[in-house]
């Protein structure tokens, strides 16, 4: 297994905006997770990508109820500094949900040789989802890691991966803990 981790849209306007988000308390507790999974990842030489959303003034995607944010070239569209970040690290900016979708990350995984991706951020049942599934699409192996990712409430979050657990891709797509990952990678 050669694992890449990727982080999905922790951003400093979802996670540092005032008032902020439903998500962002969730979003928020998840960091310290993330930030020992990243540690454990960057002394291991596996890739860390943060994939973040980079939306134009005037998208397309602002025609629904989302109002417009993670505007491409501001403060609002960068990683969060909760997040503990390096100079190896990837970024790979995302205008849809998918880090996959119209960006280079099929090529930055495969220049790795990265055959799993391992999915942390937010939000479970949108963004990291759709990651997950496009990098099945795209014959990569596919972690949620379950406590590296949130929702809009912890019972979307739960019910999203429940949905997933028992799946007919096992044992390509799994749920899973940061710790169970660091000790599959660790044996």
């Amino acid at each position: 297994m050669k694992p890449a981790i990727v982080i999905v849209d922790m951003l400093k306007d979802s996670l540092e905006a005032e008032p902020g988000f439903p998500i962002t308390p969730l979003a928020c507790d998840i960091c310290p997770n993330i930030n020992r999974l990243t540690e454990f990842a960057r002394g291991r030489s596996m890739p860390v990508i943060f994939s973040m959303d980079s939306f134009l003034k005037g998208d397309f995607i602002f025609g629904g109820k989302m109002k417009e944010r993670s505007i491409r070239g501001t403060r609002d569209a960068e990683v969060t500094e909760l997040l503990i970040q390096a100079p190896t690290d990837i970024y790979s900016p995302k205008r849809r949900f998918s880090a996959f979708y119209k960006t280079d990350m099929d090529q930055i995984l495969r220049l790795h040789g990265v055959d799993t991706v391992v999915i942390c951020g937010i939000s479970t049942h949108w963004c990291v989802l759709i990651t997950a599934l496009d990098a099945l699409s795209n014959d990569f192996q596919a972690y949620i890691l379950e406590d590296c990712c949130a929702a809009f409430t912890r019972e979307i979050h739960e019910t999203t991966l429940n949905l997933y657990r028992n799946n007919p891709l096992y044992p390509l797509f799994k749920i899973m803990t940061s710790v169970e990952f660091m000790k599959k990678v660790h044996t």
